[in-house]
């Protein structure tokens, strides 16, 4: 009859595991809540479990049954690590309720997990502690009346009701009752609140009032009655409640907590939301915003299951939102998703809340102080009992458990919502001392042993997850690994080593954002300064600075996945950059005519991009394109495609583009004023003429007989390929068969053909223009599942070499390979692909062999450079290896000291730091011997790299695998290396040590080394192994009486107290068995020949200044890192403030003296001599005094010809030569703009006459940096290395 008693009333109530089961999953994942402020757990609802949960409830808040359940050990229960043994005897129920209770007293988490338990279900009767009496209800007022009918009054058999003695065999008088024998120590009271209705034949829910007391006394209701009245008297200390109807519903419990496990605490309730609800207006009432967000304020945490949410609703306006707002509306959940500016829906939407920020009145803006108050209560209400001590009462609902206070019993005496289960404990039942807010009382050794474990593995995970969900991605774009080109940014060598992916927690703020990245880039100096970046069709833009140390990243406004660019806030690579919206730079496509040798415009467009900010004048066109004077004209048209020109007054030429309203891809025509066949009207509007270019120029490239070598075939921008492409073969007069086997290739202004063009597109989706030149090819167009892609091999691009092939784009890399090897009838193993970077060089390596080129983000018409050399597999690094031997005092690694002042020979085995005849660094000289390339994985660490280069080559692992055979390690016993620990390892940066890989269990991938990444050792007289808080220092103590310094000797200093000077200055001297007060101390700045003394006195903190600066070695003007020279100055000996040296003297003149004739010089021949690209790669060094001009003229090997001869060597050079010739295409092709170029001093622009008056042809399409490298190209390929002809036309030109 009451078989769905105990099912959950879904409808009803709401639980996170209730919810749809799409999250469950996800929500595995996260670890379990903590406790709430009332520090009790919960059990969690697995489906129809609540009435089970709140009887565990009161089983575990009955102490005395709790502690003889931890009684019990391995001997009565045994283990559950031996449950599966078929001889073991395991008690699994008293174990899992064990380990049950324990995670309900210790564990740190909002609620347990009954599935264990249930799992094993199996009681058994023989250990019942509870006597559980059924009392009625129907037609009782309450649980003393119901025993009263039960134990006092007595049934009389009489008159027609008789009882029948057994005894005598005869109808006799009597008189029924019962008593109580005996007393338990705990007693349970089951409500009879089910009945059955015999007449209507149904089931119903006794919801009448039914009243039961804290404390009861039993003494009438016993058979003895001569012990003290103590010895009778119950108190109330738990009671489940149903929540429903006879149907279904849902079980809860009231339990009081006798040891005072819990935190009984209230929040004050501040909005007071009864009676804004009671006040909301008739108007107010309808907006569902205000009712919801009263609704809401009501709870105690501002947090309701959605599923409740309409109940509440229901029960306070007495209207469902599904027959009030549901019409308008919409359902209630979506209305909440829809407005998440108020309401905050939980990861599985079966929970809301109310933000932080929204309150229902003015009152209540005090919310947003994050401050809970918290009341505690220490008086008992009055009216219950006179009792001094009040009883902590909780209200135990799975999960969820709230404080109540004992007035609240008395709401349970009927309704819906009332009592069903009462449970009583003798007043007698006394708790020791020691038990009182003790929750490991009594607990046995091994489950608190568990239960700690547990606790530290929980801290553990909700630290990852709370890290999980506060992490975002930011793209570090490092300023050093960036230039400035064509008007926007763009990496140097590719966009993997420029930019750094860093996981940063979004809580912290900007000012720690500074200190980690500051952190991670070892080798920065000078200011940091931290931007937000974009990227533009043009290339990476710089807009705002962010600025405020102190706010996080939330309250700036970082975005996931934000750009950050990592600059001095100036300049980069030598060039200011502009910032901010407002010189955003626009790509535009400017089309003008062409202009023949004879200096006359042709019909044909010609059209180029350019790059213009965003704030520039339209008139600079005019300047970019080396137009004197014109008309422009702006395409309007609001779709892609269509045409609308409209002309530009000139008084509008002023006008910025972001004025004009052009944006990146706008269309810009430039028209010479003062052609008389001008395409203009009186009106300024474009007329028909314009719109005759309307057809495509078609070239007959099938290398077939035919009376036409190019014909015009007019078309739209709706035109299908395939129909201009039969047209063309008919206009041709070509074989029909080409129809089958042809297809159309554009052809860009350098003659070079294009990828072909799929014969279903249209001009519009080809992007072809009108007046566009197309190639009629044989060979079909790829289709859409195929790519066609060029190849060349090696690394010099030449224009016009390249080889074409078509491939499916789900072809592996390796496979790819092997085609282009075959069609370049090539064979080997030992190669590899590289993408074509911007600058026509070799850029990306195709890494993942086994990947598809669709997977890589191919497309069609990429091109691809076929480079000799097998690439590491994937995850390993090409490191190469060097040995650092520093000047010092480690006189036993001598055995090399002989050669370490050798220059670099022909076989690249040494080299030195210096080059001749510059200013040298006396204080940091450095000698590197090249050891060989190893190639090493990322996972490996640095402790491994150390090894495999130490070990002999016969004990080496997999992890290294030379590259180069005949270039093997020299063996370590030849400078007695006793281990691996003995080594240093830095990273190399301009042939000097730079960043110091300090972690010898690091992997080497978290060093975020890359693919160009050198590595140098260094022996050690002793095993080091530093911290990420030590930093290496190389101190030098100052001789007394001389301008010189000792050997310098290694130092570690621990930074983990502050990169404080006092601290450094307690480290130096305790290093030197000095007193602190009698030294001084001075980093030396080797570019400047200066030292930089360190204050010995701390920063005082002005009345102005409340907040102290820090005093950070780290920051400016110190910027103090590994390997810093740091002198010393004994003041017990020495008492002068000079650290110098006479090298140092000697320097700084050389410095001087270079400046200054630097100062002489042009810039052009200063900026292009002494790059440090021109001197590492020319065969020798080069004297300065030879690159000055000259000032007589009298020679030809000094000045402006001895630097051709510099360039020509430059540009000839087997290591770079193709950097400038695919610098010379790339400028030809229109994809430079000449305005970042400057003019050679003595150039006079095209069309002018040289000094020996002879015309010089007109190249006004060229710029005038393209004319200049095409004539030192000519120069070089055939002077050689001779001295410039005087009177040929480059040494006039110059």
């Amino acid at each position: 009859m009451f078989g769905d008693l105990f099912e959950e009333d879904y409808s009803s109530v709401s639980n996170d595991h209730y919810g749809k089961g799409k999250k469950l999953k996800t929500k595995a994942l996260e670890p379990p809540a903590p406790r709430e402020f009332t520090n009790l757990s919960g059990i969690r609802n697995q489906g129809g479990t609540c009435y089970l949960n709140s009887l565990l409830q009161t089983l575990h808040f009955t102490p005395e049954f709790r502690e003889a359940l931890f009684s019990l050990g391995p001997e009565e229960l045994g283990s559950l690590e031996d449950k599966d043994k078929p001889d073991a005897k395991v008690r699994i129920i008293p174990l899992q309720l064990q380990r049950l209770f324990a995670q309900l007293l210790l564990l740190d988490q909002e609620a347990a997990s009954t599935t264990d338990l249930t799992d094993s279900f199996g009681w058994t009767s023989d250990e019942e502690d509870f006597l559980d009496l059924t009392v009625a209800v129907r037609n009782v007022s309450g649980l003393e009346d119901a025993l009263w009918n039960m134990y006092v009054e007595e049934e009389v058999f009489d008159y027609d009701n008789l009882y029948h003695c057994g005894t005598c065999d005869r109808l006799v008088k009597a008189a029924k009752s019962a008593k109580l024998r005996k007393l338990p120590p705990f007693l349970t009271f089951s409500l009879l609140r089910f009945n059955f209705d015999f007449v209507k034949c149904e089931r119903y829910k006794e919801t009448s009032c039914y009243t039961f007391p804290l404390r009861i006394n039993l003494k009438p209701f016993c058979e003895q009655s001569e012990l003290d009245d103590l010895e009778y008297m119950y108190d109330l200390f738990s009671v489940i409640i149903h929540k429903g109807g006879c149907y279904g519903g849902h079980y809860h419990v009231y339990i009081k907590d006798v040891d005072h496990l819990g935190n009984w605490q209230f929040q004050e309730d501040k909005s007071n939301p009864d009676v804004n609800l009671e006040d909301l207006q008739n108007e107010e009432i309808d907006d569902p915003l205000m009712i919801l967000k009263a609704v809401l304020l009501q709870e105690e945490s501002n947090l309701i299951p959605v599923d409740q949410l309409g109940q509440k609703l229901l029960k306070k306006i007495g209207i469902s939102w599904n027959k009030k707002y549901r019409k308008q509306y919409g359902p209630l959940r979506k209305f909440l998703q829809l407005h998440s500016q108020i309401f905050l829906l939980s990861s599985d939407e079966s929970t809301v809340s109310l933000l932080k920020d929204c309150s229902l009145q003015a009152e209540s803006d005090t919310r947003r102080n994050d401050q809970q108050l918290l009341k505690t209560l220490t008086s008992e209400p009055p009216g219950l009992n006179d009792r001094p001590s009040c009883p902590h009462w909780f209200d135990v609902n799975d999960s969820q458990v709230q404080p109540i206070k004992e007035e609240d019993i008395e709401q349970q005496f009927q309704g819906k919502e009332s009592a069903y289960m009462l449970f009583y404990r003798k007043s007698q039942l006394q708790r020791p001392p020691e038990a009182r807010a003790n929750p490991r009382y009594r607990v046995p050794c091994h489950l608190l042993n568990e239960m700690d474990a547990a606790n530290i593995e929980l801290q553990i995970k909700r630290a990852e997850c709370d890290s999980t969900n506060n992490n975002f991605e930011l793209h570090l774009h490092l300023g050093p690994y960036y230039h400035f080109f064509n008007g926007a940014l763009h990496p140097v060598v590719s966009q993997t080593e420029s930019m750094w992916d860093l996981t940063f927690d979004k809580r912290k703020t900007l000012g720690d954002l500074r200190q980690s990245i500051f952190q991670l880039l070892e080798f920065w100096e000078g200011d940091m300064v931290l931007s937000v970046a974009k990227f533009v069709p043009a290339g990476l833009h710089v807009y705002q600075t962010l600025d405020g140390d102190h706010l996080t990243l939330c309250e700036i406004e970082i975005a996931d996945g934000e750009d950050i660019f990592v600059w001095n806030g100036v300049e980069v690579g030598g060039i200011q950059i502009p910032a901010g919206s407002d010189c955003e730079p626009l790509l535009l496509n400017v089309l003008h005519p062409a202009t023949s040798s004879e200096e006359e415009q042709c019909q044909q467009l010609i059209d180029s991009p350019y790059v213009f900010p965003s704030n520039a004048e339209i008139g600079s066109v005019f300047t970019a394109c080396a137009i004197p004077d014109g008309v422009i004209l702006v395409n309007s048209a609001e779709s892609v495609g269509e045409e609308s020109w409209t002309t530009i007054p000139k008084e509008d030429l002023k006008k910025t583009f972001r004025e004009q309203g052009l944006r990146n891809g706008s269309s810009i025509l430039i028209q010479d004023s003062n052609d008389g066949n001008s395409l203009l009207t009186k009106r300024g509007k474009w007329i028909t003429s314009v719109n005759e270019v309307d057809w495509l120029q078609v070239k007959n490239l099938c290398q077939l007989d035919s009376e036409e070598e190019q014909v015009k075939i007019s078309a739209t921008l709706n035109t299908v390929v395939f129909d201009i492409r039969i047209k063309a073969i008919k206009e041709l007069k070509l074989m029909k068969e080409l129809a089958e086997d042809s297809c159309l290739r554009p052809i860009d202004r350098d003659g070079k053909l294009l990828c072909p063009v799929p014969d279903n597109y249209t001009l519009k989706e080809a992007e072809l223009k009108m007046g566009s030149s197309l190639g009629l090819c044989p060979g079909k167009a790829p289709t859409s599942s195929q790519l066609f892609l060029f190849f060349t091999v090696g690394s010099d691009v030449q224009p016009g070499t390249e080889m074409e092939i078509i491939v499916e784009e789900t072809i592996s890399v390796r496979d790819c390979l092997k085609v282009m090897l075959e069609k370049s009838g090539l064979s080997g193993d030992a190669w590899h692909l590289r993408k074509m970077d911007w600058c026509y060089e070799a850029g990306e390596a195709l890494w993942e062999e086994d990947a598809a080129l669709k997977e890589l983000m191919l497309s069609s018409g990429d091109t691809l450079l076929l480079i000799e050399g097998k690439l590491p597999p994937l995850g390993f690094l090409k490191v190469p290896i060097w040995w650092y031997q520093p000047r010092g005092p480690l006189h036993h690694w001598k055995s090399h000291q002989d050669q370490t002042n050798c220059t670099f020979s022909q076989g690249g085995v040494w080299r030195a730091n210096s080059i001749q005849d510059a200013p040298s660094d006396a204080h940091a000289e450095v000698s590197l011997r090249y050891l060989g390339d190893v190639e090493i994985s990322e996972d490996a660490t640095l402790g491994e790299l150390k090894s495999q280069v130490s070990l002999p080559p016969a004990a080496r692992t997999l992890l290294v695998i030379w590259l180069l055979p005949a270039m093997t390690l020299p063996s370590f016993s030849e400078f007695s290396i006793p281990s691996p620990a003995f080594l240093r390892a830095w990273t190399v940066e301009s042939r000097r040590p730079s960043r110091l890989l300090r972690v010898h269990y690091q992997r080497l991938r978290e060093y975020k080394l890359g693919q160009r990444t050198e590595i140098c050792l260094e022996p050690l007289q002793k095993e080091e192994n530093l911290g990420p808080q030590h930093v290496l220092l190389r101190t030098q103590m100052r001789l007394p009486g001389k301008r010189a310094y000792a050997l310098p000797v290694d130092l570690v200093w621990d930074t983990a107290r502050g990169w404080t000077a006092g601290s450094l200055r307690h480290r130096v001297a305790d290093f030197y068995s000095l007193p602190v007060e009698k030294i001084e101390i001075a980093k030396y700045l080797p570019e400047k020949f200066e030292w930089l003394p360190v204050p010995s006195w701390n920063q005082q903190i002005t009345k102005r200044k409340k907040k102290k600066k820090q005093d950070n070695l780290q920051g400016a003007p110190y910027h103090l890192k590994d390997g810093d020279t740091i002198g010393i100055k004994n003041l017990l000996v020495e008492d002068d403030d000079d650290f110098s040296t006479v090298r140092d003297d000697i320097g700084r003149e050389k410095q001087k003296a270079f400046a200054l004739g630097r100062k002489k010089r042009k810039p052009f021949v200063c900026g292009a001599a002494t790059s440090p690209l021109v001197q590492r790669c020319l065969p020798a060094p080069v004297d300065q005094k030879l690159l000055s001009p000259s000032t007589s003229g009298a020679s030809d090997s000094t000045g402006p010809t001895l630097l051709l001869q510099v360039l020509a060597r430059f540009l000839v050079s087997a290591r770079c030569g193709h950097g400038l010739r695919a610098l010379l295409c790339h400028e030809q092709r229109g994809r430079l703009s000449p305005a970042p170029w400057r003019v050679p001093p003595g150039w006079h622009g095209p069309g002018r006459t040289t000094g020996a008056n002879q015309p010089t042809p007109s190249r006004q399409h060229l710029s005038p940096a393209t004319i200049f490298i095409q004539k030192l190209t000519s120069f070089a390929l055939t002077a050689g290395m001779g001295d410039v002809p005087r009177g040929s036309s480059l040494h006039t030109c110059l």
